[in-house]
C-alpha cells in the first residue's frame, strides 16, 4: 500500500480515535450529569466541581471527529448525517442545555437552581439516549427493517447505563467522604444493566449484520478475536469485586475507571475490526469516500496542527485539575 492509499486509513485512524477519546471522556461527565437527580445540594456543587475543568474540552475530540469526517470522507459524512439528522439534532439540544444549565445555575435564585439541575439531567440523558440510537444505527449500516431500528433502541438504552457506570467510577476516584460512599453505591446499581446490555447487545450484533456475523465467526480469526471478550469480562468482574472492597475508596479509588476505559478501548477495537474497510458498513468503504490524495494530504498539515495542540491541552487541564475535588466555587 503507497502512501496515497495509506492516507484514507491514517484519517478513519485519526477519526475513530477522536471519537473514542470523545465516548470516554465525555461520557463520565454525561454520567455525572445523570446521577445529579439522586445527589443532595451539596453534592451537585461538588459533582459540578469535579467535571467543570474538563467537559468543555472532552467535547473538542467530538468536533474534531465529525470534522475529519466532513473534510477527509465527504460522501461518507452525506450520508451518515443525512440518516442521522434528527438525533444528531437532539444530541446538540442536550448538550447545549447541559451547557446553559451549567452556567446559569449559580447565578439563579435558590428557587430556581433546581430548575437548572433538573436541565442538566434532562440535557445529559437525552445527549446519552441520541448517542447510542446513533451507534446502533451506524453499526448496523443503517438498514431497513424492524430489528434494526429495535437494535438501535436497545443500545439507546444500554450505552447510558454505560456512562453513569463510567460517571460513578469518577466520582469515586474524584470525591471523598459521603458523596464518595454514594458513588459506590450508584456504581454497583449500574453495573448489572450496564453489563446485561452489554451481553444483549453483543449477541445481537451479528444477527442484524450478516458481514459482521461473517468476520466475528470465521476461523482462525475467531480465536484471536475471543481475546476482546474475555479481557472486557474479566475488567468488568474486576470492578465488581472492587466495589465491595475498603481499598477503593483508598488507594485504589481510580482503578475502577481505569478499568471501565479499558472496557471501553477492547468494544472500540471489536468495533473497528467488525467495520473496516468500510465508513459506513456494506455501503462505501474508506477509498470510495475518501477525498483526493492531494486534499488529504493538505488535510494532513493541518491535522498535524491541530490534533497535538488538543491532545496537549487534554492531558494539561487533567494534569493541573488532577487530585480530589473540591467545593465548587465561582469568582
Amino acid at each position: 500500500m503507497d502512501f496515497d492509499q495509506a492516507l484514507p486509513v491514517i484519517f478513519m485512524a485519526l477519526m475513530g480515535l477522536s471519537m473514542l477519546v470523545y465516548v470516554v471522556s465525555d461520557g463520565y461527565d454525561l454520567g455525572v450529569g445523570m446521577l445529579m437527580h439522586r445527589a443532595s445540594d451539596t453534592d451537585k456543587d461538588v459533582m459540578l466541581a469535579s467535571i467543570g475543568p474538563f467537559w468543555d474540552a472532552n467535547e473538542t475530540w467530538l468536533v474534531l471527529g465529525v470534522g475529519i469526517l466532513l473534510v477527509a470522507f465527504p460522501k461518507a459524512h452525506g450520508l451518515v448525517l443525512g440518516e442521522l439528522y434528527l438525533p444528531v439534532a437532539l444530541m446538540l439540544v442536550g448538550l447545549t442545555l447541559r451547557g446553559v444549565a451549567f452556567d446559569f445555575r449559580v447565578k439563579a435564585r435558590d428557587t430556581h437552581k433546581l430548575t437548572w439541575d433538573r436541565l442538566f439531567f434532562a440535557g445529559s440523558l437525552l445527549a446519552s439516549v441520541a448517542q447510542g440510537w446513533m451507534l446502533g444505527r451506524y453499526v448496523s449500516g443503517f438498514g431497513v427493517g424492524w430489528n434494526y431500528p429495535l437494535f438501535a433502541a436497545a443500545i439507546a438504552v444500554a450505552l447510558p447505563m454505560a456512562y453513569v457506570l463510567m460517571g460513578a467510577a469518577w466520582l469515586i476516584m474524584k470525591t471523598e467522604g459521603e458523596l464518595q460512599e454514594r458513588a459506590v453505591a450508584w456504581a454497583r446499581i449500574a453495573w448489572a444493566p450496564m453489563v446485561g446490555g452489554l451481553v444483549l447487545i453483543s449477541m445481537a450484533t451479528p444477527w442484524v449484520s450478516p458481514t459482521v456475523r461473517e468476520r466475528w465467526f470465521a476461523l482462525p480469526e475467531l480465536i484471536a478475536l475471543m481475546a476482546i471478550p474475555l479481557m472486557t469480562a474479566g475488567c468488568l468482574l474486576a470492578v465488581r469485586a472492587l466495589l465491595r472492597t475498603r481499598q477503593v475508596r483508598g488507594p485504589l479509588c481510580w482503578l475502577p475507571f481505569v478499568l471501565l476505559v479499558l472496557v471501553f478501548v477492547l468494544g472500540f477495537l471489536g468495533l473497528a475490526y467488525s467495520l473496516y474497510p468500510y465508513v459506513v458498513l456494506d455501503q462505501l468503504t474508506i477509498w470510495d469516500a475518501a477525498s483526493s490524495p492531494e486534499a488529504l494530504k493538505v488535510i494532513l498539515v493541518g491535522v498535524c496542527i491541530s490534533v497535538p495542540a488538543i491532545a496537549g491541552y487534554t492531558v494539561f487541564s487533567y494534569r493541573v485539575f488532577r487530585g480530589k475535588t473540591g467545593e465548587l466555587k465561582y469568582a
